[in-house]
């Protein structure tokens, strides 16, 4: 939108759109109210221009909270980044309520500063840019009480009001399920001209009750028309560094998420294991990467498909 919404703002695809009480001294309400002009939001087109030159966006995406989605999200932007030295990389916190990335980069404290570009993402190293909410909130304790349209606005910033520069992939990390943000991230980012320009990646843990959701979550992908690229299992297995015997924490009882990707048709990237060097690394912001074990050897088949995918 040319401003930002009103916190209770309808949204431009309700009927109430420019009609509400909320639309009242909205400097949009014109363009809403008019049934000629309110078929398309007009931030898609400022979006559209802010990221004309990031080649591609990489949805991670999981059904349920508490899968490792943000851990994910933050190894395969380490591993990418040290793998392919010479591509940029963005990551593109979008989780509103609960930001973890600037945790997990190591960028906590960090400001972010404006230029006369827009807002300018926080520099992780010499490829990898973050911007999260959790750079503009005055304390890690604040809590983020926002109704869904301040939400969505938000996201249209993030999207149209951040210098993002030269990319050659954006990872957005999303909250759990397929609520407002998911539907607003995807319609400011679907291109029909480009429709491969945006696909995702979803995660889960090996248990029913988490693939239940995933589910969901491939069906919105389906309804949505965005390319799935697979389905990375985290938490698969855990090995014991004493005596070094392997176990399930979370049994796969119905198989697994390679049962389900062969039931739905949808690739299977490989298993994460569940590792305490990974937890370490996340809470302390440490690039685990830099070490070689069985997780970093993982990351390496997923990453070599998620990179073939966009080629």
């Amino acid at each position: 939108m040319q401003a930002p919404p009103p916190e209770h703002c309808p949204g431009v695809d309700s009927e109430q759109a420019g009609k509400g009480n909320a639309c009242a001294g909205c400097p949009n309400q014109s363009i809403c109210s008019d049934p000629n002009k309110k078929l398309e939001d007009p931030g898609k087109a400022l979006v559209a221009e802010s990221l004309k030159d990031v080649r591609n966006k990489l949805l991670i995406l999981s059904g349920k909270g508490g899968v490792g989605k943000s851990t994910v999200t933050s190894l395969l932007t380490r591993y990418l980044a040290r793998s392919c030295p010479d591509s940029n990389f963005g990551v593109l916190d979008i989780d509103i309520c609960g930001p973890s990335q600037p945790r997990l980069m190591g960028a906590l404290g960090e400001n972010v500063h404006q230029s006369g570009y827009g807002w300018s993402p926080v520099g992780i190293d010499d490829n990898v840019c973050l911007m999260s909410i959790g750079f503009l909130l005055g304390s890690v304790d604040d809590a983020i009480i926002w109704r869904g349209p301040k939400k969505n606005g938000m996201i249209r910033q993030f999207l149209s009001e951040v210098d993002w520069g030269n990319l050659d992939l954006l990872l957005l990390d999303t909250p759990p399920g397929t609520s407002d943000e998911h539907l607003s991230v995807v319609t400011y980012l679907k291109d029909d001209n480009k429709p491969d320009s945006l696909r995702a990646v979803v995660v889960t843990t090996p248990q029913e009750v988490a693939l239940l959701d995933v589910r969901k979550e491939i069906n919105f992908c389906k309804k949505q028309n965005i390319p799935i690229v697979g389905v990375i299992e985290n938490m698969s297995s855990f090995r014991c560094g004493n005596c070094g015997n392997s176990s399930e924490i979370f049994p796969a009882k119905t198989g697994g998420a390679a049962a389900m990707c062969a039931e739905m048709g949808i690739p299977m990237l490989g298993s994460l294991p569940l590792d305490p060097e990974v937890a370490k690394a996340c809470d302390s912001g440490v690039d685990i990467t830099e070490i070689k074990n069985s997780t970093t050897q993982a990351l390496d088949g997923i990453c070599s498909k998620i990179m073939a995918s966009f080629r």
